[in-house]
């Protein structure tokens, strides 16, 4: 399978992966939100991956990380995450950071630490996803984690 940048024409059906994905949908047609997707032979979506980078550059949020049910546990997961940290270090990004309250022990095997979500409120204040949390008042229920891009392996 190959990634392919999300357009337009895939925005409806992403939409629709994302949220049967309990995931947040906040910004996905904005052009500062890159996305990636997989799909099958069939043109089935089985994967999703982006981030956002932060004004200066020097941080993104990832985002949209997602699998379909019958594609867990097959390193399909980390194969999107590692996409997306490897394409934001590429944009310029030293650090990455991301939103998940579910889902920590994958994150941390991919070098991800705890992280203080108002740090990562601060330093993606313009963040579409960020925005909506604070503006929803629930960035204090979210939980944070980061991680240097600077060694990628």
């Amino acid at each position: 399978m190959r990634f392919h940048t999300v357009t337009g024409h895939d925005a409806d059906r992403l939409r629709t992966f994302l949220r049967d994905a309990d995931l947040t949908l906040a910004g996905l047609d904005e052009p500062d939100v890159h996305l990636w997707m997989e799909q099958d032979e069939a043109g089935t979506i089985v994967g999703s991956t982006g981030f956002e980078l932060s004004r200066d550059g020097a941080h993104a949020l990832i985002r949209s990380v997602a699998v379909a049910p019958n594609r867990r546990a097959a390193g399909a997961g980390s194969r999107l995450a590692v996409f997306a940290l490897e394409r934001a270090a590429q944009a310029g990004a030293s650090r990455a950071w991301l939103f998940s309250r579910r889902s920590g022990p994958f994150w941390q095997r991919l070098g991800f630490t705890g992280a203080d979500r108002d740090d990562l409120a601060a330093v993606l204040a313009e963040a579409h996803q960020v925005r909506l949390f604070v503006g929803t008042g629930r960035l204090g229920t979210e939980v944070a984690w980061s991680r240097s891009l600077t060694d990628l392996s």
